[in-house]
């Protein structure tokens, strides 16, 4: 099993940033794609970022250039660097570990980014 513990969330003006962690234990996910999704009131749990095991990226269109995931192995950690932050960004962002199919095996309990105008 996969425990994943998100942090880094808040409150923050349009325009600034944040960045998100994302501590695994339980296994080394080294080898394991990784990722973020987000849920907005009232709306489906939406895909944000993916990194796989070698490193290559993949983000969705609405964060793409604003954005940034990145891994270090040694720490079991993934991140989510987000800048010029809107506030269509407000959400609870969480951390997945282990695509497969579409989605993510295990999940953390989420952390909640708020964006006011």
């Amino acid at each position: 099993q996969v425990q994943l513990v998100e942090s880094g969330g808040g409150l923050v003006q349009a325009g600034g940033s944040l960045r998100l962690s994302c501590a695994a234990s339980g296994r080394t996910v080294s080898r394991y794609a990784m990722g973020w999704f987000r849920q907005a009131p009232g709306k489906e749990r939406d895909f944000v970022a993916r990194i796989w095991s070698g490193g290559l990226t993949y983000y969705a269109d609405s964060v793409k250039g604003r954005f940034t995931i990145s891994r270090d192995n040694a720490k079991n950690t993934v991140y989510l660097q987000m800048n010029s932050l809107k506030p269509e960004d407000t959400a609870v962002y969480y951390c997945g570990a282990d695509y497969t199919a579409g989605s993510f095996k295990y999940w953390g309990q989420g952390t909640q980014v708020t964006v006011s105008s």
